[in-house]
């Protein structure tokens, strides 16, 4: 169950849960932006437990030149990283096997979304903090909003970019601790404007681009409102362990093999279970048209993908088969129990409505009990 705060705490709730656990304890600093001084926050807890008597290292800082981040340092052992030279470029990342060597009780280490240079260990840093944490190493660690992979359309259409480096949500929600560091818009440009943030060359452009009170302003709010949520969850998730087990809702998604929008579909479909404490499955609906020997690989490696990001988003991924496919949906709800059904909005041309009725009206027709909840993408 996790413990989320709302503001900067001090360490001692953290120590307690330290000093009660086996498997290394994850504490996640929270922000709606880079600048708003999460990497500070974090490495300011990592010198209250050092001077508590915990044994703390740097398993990887990123201060990105920022003066006021690097004097935080400060004597905190950094374990030196591993130089992986790619494309006629050194990078430094964070090496685990020294850490697990070195096994400090905690390990600070920034940025949980990076991608790790190839020849890694993991392909991402947050699996390199799993490995850690399985080894009984408490790790605090910092992440922005807009690398959540549920978030990853609204974040797009907040702001214009497409995030490239997400982590699961699964990730956040497993976390111990989450720590909101937040920072009006107003307050962080005049910081970016001063130079705390990104050197002078880079500052026009920013302000230009990413860093606008609007753009800001959607992140925070996006950023407050998923904590609210997360502690609605922690309370849901207390009340669950009190009360007697209930036959509660559960979710499915019907996919296509390559129909447009099917990410953010899923995407969609994740908050929505979510927000209902519900299980929930995304379903493949395989027809005799598109049996494996009937399909390219392409079409193959779209639907393997789908499948994928669906688990990566705490969904389950299945494949059903059957003739049609407003059928085969009826037929895996009766069989699932299943209360809640998420489609995407179809927009046909007015010349197939001749040819009858849609998937959605067939599915209403064959269903009964079931909510349908159609969503735009």
């Amino acid at each position: 169950m996790a413990d989320v705060e709302t503001g900067r705490a001090g360490p001692e709730r953290f120590l307690q849960l330290i000093r009660r656990q086996e498997r290394g304890r994850l504490k996640v600093y929270l922000g709606s932006s880079a600048g708003v001084g999460k990497t500070y926050a974090m490495l300011r807890e990592g010198h209250r437990l050092k001077q508590q008597g915990l044994d703390v290292a740097i398993g990887l800082v990123e201060t990105h030149g920022r003066s006021e981040t690097a004097e935080q340092i400060g004597d905190l052992e950094r374990i030196a990283p591993r130089s992986i030279e790619y494309r006629g470029v050194v990078l430094n990342e964070m090496d685990v096997d020294a850490v697990l060597k070195r096994r400090p009780t905690v390990c600070l280490v920034d940025e949980l979304a990076h991608t790790n240079a190839p020849g890694s260990r993991h392909a991402k840093r947050y699996q390199d903090v799993d490995d850690l944490r399985r080894a009984g190493i408490h790790v605090i660690t910092t992440v922005n909003i807009q690398h959540l992979e549920s978030l990853y359309d609204e974040v797009e259409r907040a702001t214009g970019v497409k995030v490239k480096e997400r982590l699961p949500d699964s990730v956040l929600a497993e976390a111990d601790q989450i720590v909101n560091v937040d920072l009006p818009a107003e307050d962080l440009l005049e910081r970016l404007k001063a130079g705390k943030v990104y050197p002078p060359e880079r500052v026009e452009r920013a302000l230009a681009n990413f860093f606008t009170a609007p753009k800001l302003t959607r992140l925070r709010e996006l950023t407050l409102t998923e904590v609210a949520h997360l502690i609605d969850r922690r309370n849901r998730w207390a009340e669950a362990e009190n009360s007697p087990a209930s036959d509660g809702e559960r979710v499915m998604v019907g996919l296509s093999s390559r129909g447009p929008g099917i990410a953010a579909l899923l995407r969609k479909t994740s908050r929505l279970a979510d927000r209902l404490n519900a299980p929930w499955c995304a379903v493949y609906i395989q027809t005799p048209a598109e049996d494996l020997t009937r399909i390219d690989a392409a079409t193959q490696r779209a639907i393997a993908k789908n499948l994928e990001l669906a688990q990566q988003l705490g969904g389950v991924p299945m494949t059903f088969r059957g003739k049609e496919v407003a059928d085969t949906i009826a037929a895996f709800v009766r069989e699932y129990g299943i209360k809640v059904i998420v489609m995407g909005k179809t927009r046909r041309p007015w010349h197939h409505r001749l040819r009858g009725r849609s998937i959605l009206e067939r599915v209403l027709d064959q269903t009964h009990g079931v909510d349908v909840v159609i969503v735009d993408v």
